[in-house]
């Protein structure tokens, strides 16, 4: 005898399927939104850890390490010093010579620098096989380790040997002390800051100027625009970005400038070349004052931040995006 459902039995055992049914999409769903909540930060999770590590916690405890008096060669003897880091720093007339000459560096490599990156990012930018080589010549120094040019420069800037003495002795001119002279000390840095990272600023700008839609321009060729209104009103504010870019980046690493320093000049002639982080350097490694370096450092950190805040206060609203 087969067996029989009531109607109103199976309208039950519909509803129940149903409703199960709808609390096993609903749990799904549920699901899915919590992993789709959690999956970008298990993404970014790893280069969190190692910022917090090699970054905050770093920056976190030189913070603190500025208010202890302290030396490396006995971590665990720390006595509270209060402000007095900072206080001695700045009443240090060396400390006040260092940050001028950081800020003499700073100004000429930077200023200097993207100078000559967009009168050569300008002549340069050709579709030849002659510019082609001399760009590759010119961004070739960028790849080359700050020591290997450091020990280079060194030859060159040699007072009795030295190639540029000998081409100044060959056109009748008496030869310079060049990194031996307090007076030529910090602008031989200079020049050889601006040997290696103006190939770099170029091929930058250069691919900026190629971004740039030639529309525009044609159109000003077509108004007969002279080519130096259109390289100061059209391309140099299209350029503008990269240019705001270079300025950052350039301002930053002129800041952090060390290995020249160490192997040319360790800081002389008579602290002509001493700037900020061998300064810190020589505090910590050199004379084992570890509260002193944490301050200069601290004092440091502050320098780039508020340069780097007012260059995008003063000029981030002239940057035009196309």
């Amino acid at each position: 005898m087969k067996s029989t459902v009531l109607p109103a039995h199976r309208t039950v055992i519909s509803a129940e399927r149903d409703t199960q049914a709808a609390q096993e999409t609903e749990a799904a769903i549920r699901r899915r939104r919590l992993w789709e909540s959690i999956r970008p930060y298990l993404y970014i999770g790893p280069a969190l850890v190692f910022l917090t590590l090699f970054f905050y916690y770093p920056m976190l405890s030189v913070f603190t390490l500025s208010f202890f008096d302290w030396t490396l060669l006995d971590l665990s003897n720390r006595s509270w010093y209060g402000l007095a880091n900072y206080s001695e720093l700045f009443q240090d007339p060396d400390f006040a010579h260092v940050l001028a000459n950081t800020a003499i560096y700073t100004v000429a490599t930077v200023g200097l620098g993207l100078l000559l990156a967009l009168l050569l990012a300008l002549w340069l930018n050709r579709s030849s096989r002659r510019f082609g080589l001399l760009q590759g010549m010119l961004f070739s120094p960028h790849i080359i380790s700050l020591v290997s040019i450091s020990i280079l420069w060194l030859w060159i800037m040699d007072p009795q040997y030295g190639l540029l003495n000998t081409i100044l002795d060959a056109i009748g001119v008496s030869g310079l002390k060049w990194l031996a002279d307090p007076s030529t000390a910090l602008p031989s840095l200079i020049l050889v800051a601006l040997w290696k990272g103006v190939g770099y600023n170029m091929i930058v700008l250069i691919a900026g100027l190629q971004s740039i839609p030639r529309e525009i321009h044609e159109a000003a060729m077509l108004d007969n625009v002279s080519r130096w209104r259109v390289t100061w009103r059209i391309t140099i504010p299209l350029l503008s970005p990269s240019l705001f870019f270079l300025l950052i980046m350039n301002t930053i690493s002129s800041f952090q400038v060390f290995d020249t320093i160490s192997i040319m000049t360790q800081g002389g002639p008579v602290n002509s070349t001493n700037m900020l982080v061998y300064y810190i350097y020589e505090q910590g490694m050199d004379f084992f004052n570890g509260g002193y370096a944490a301050a200069g450092s601290v004092v440091l950190l502050a320098a780039v931040g508020l340069v780097t805040l007012a260059h995008f206060a003063l000029l981030s609203r002239r940057v035009h995006y196309h």
